[in-house]
């Protein structure tokens, strides 16, 4: 069997065992009942649009594109009855605006002389979605990351502490092993993601966001979204590469804290920066381009249109030399602690060691 061959192997039996776990299943549902509840909930609570009655003979226009619901009557009198009825939210007649308890300001702004408006940034981002979308990308990134790279450290430490490491060993190279673990952990999240943007592109299609401006909320985060995507993989790739470390330098579940520093703050000090710094272009062009934040900080920069064309490519780049860097270096240390089972192993026992493995 060769190693691509052993590769899918592992793969396939990592999502197998992964897929039929019930916590892997709750926390998918739970973001996926998150991700509607965010995007559809708000306009179902938002309630129907406001409806007027006006006489028949006046013009609806001015009423219909502020989203009014415009329903004709013959005369005053059953406009009236209507608003009284409450079958109607008012009603205009002659100029006069009928209502029950309050004056509607849709009706009243609809019927007032407006001035003339140009706007020199119709797609500019508001402020609320100016700290929003960082920290949506920030918040997937950090959960994924720590959620299934926890997961891959568990895993590898379950195996050694029952043993079955040896076992498995004798079979499949070590390396083919932790190419398996991290490719089937990369599928696993991003395929979770992927749920997670379906469900909520639907839920914005359904509740229709918009800008301020009147652009499509999606058509302003498409680009960010596009490129996200790929940091995403390599990015989670880099850090499962340092997870899989972690659960091979300990014996038992109760010590993975306890290595696990490096790599949680790997994922934590990022997605505090990016939240924090937001609004700072020197700090996330800066992070744009460090490995660890660079999934996060460039898609952020490219919705709010502070990066260049070429920034996007520049970074990837970096990001994929990192990754593959990473995963030689994880290679070794993974291969020096995978059979050491007699409790922590130091880095630099890893690094030095030389058992005889099959590769």
């Amino acid at each position: 069997m060769s190693n691509w061959e052993a590769t899918r192997l592992v793969t396939a039996r990592e999502i197998k065992v992964k897929i039929r776990d019930k916590a892997f299943l709750i926390s998918t549902a739970f973001l996926l009942v998150f991700a509607i509840a965010g995007t559809v909930v708000p306009s179902l609570i938002g309630g129907s649009a406001s409806s007027v009655a006006i006489v028949a003979g006046t013009p609806a226009d001015r009423f219909t594109t502020v989203g009014l619901e415009v329903r004709e009557v013959p005369d005053a009198a059953e406009a009236e009855r209507l608003v009284r009825a409450g079958e109607v939210d008012s009603a205009v007649v002659d100029g006069v605006v009928l209502a029950m308890q309050e004056a509607p300001e849709e009706v009243v702004s609809a019927l007032s002389t407006a001035p003339e408006v140009r706007l020199l940034d119709a797609d500019a981002v508001s402020g609320a979605l100016a700290f929003l979308i960082p920290y949506l990308f920030a918040m997937v990134f950090f959960f994924t990351s720590l959620m299934f790279g926890l997961q891959i450290a568990q895993s590898i430490t379950e195996e050694k502490q029952t043993r079955i490491v040896e076992i498995l060993v004798s079979s499949v190279p070590p390396r083919v092993m932790l190419a398996g673990k991290v490719l089937a952990g990369t599928i696993l999240a991003f395929g979770q993601i992927a749920l997670l943007a379906l469900v909520s592109i639907g839920g914005m299609r359904f509740a229709g966001g918009e800008t301020s401006g009147g652009v499509s909320l999606l058509n302003l985060l498409a680009p960010a979204i596009g490129w996200f995507l790929p940091f995403f993989v390599v990015g989670f790739v880099l850090l499962a590469a340092m997870w899989a470390v972690t659960g091979a330098l300990v014996s038992r579940q109760e010590d993975i804290n306890s290595v696990s520093t490096p790599v949680q703050l790997a994922v934590m000090l990022p997605f505090f920066g990016v939240i924090f710094l937001s609004g700072n272009p020197l700090a996330m062009t800066i992070m744009s381009y460090i490995p660890f934040s660079a999934p996060i900080a460039m898609p952020v920069r490219l919705f709010t249109e502070d990066a260049a064309v070429w920034e996007p490519f520049v970074a990837l780049a970096l990001l994929v030399l990192a990754a593959a860097a990473m995963l030689v270096a994880a290679a070794r240390l993974y291969e020096g602690s995978l059979l050491r089972t007699n409790g922590k192993t130091s880095l630099g026992t890893a690094w030095r060691s030389r058992e005889a493995l099959p590769r």
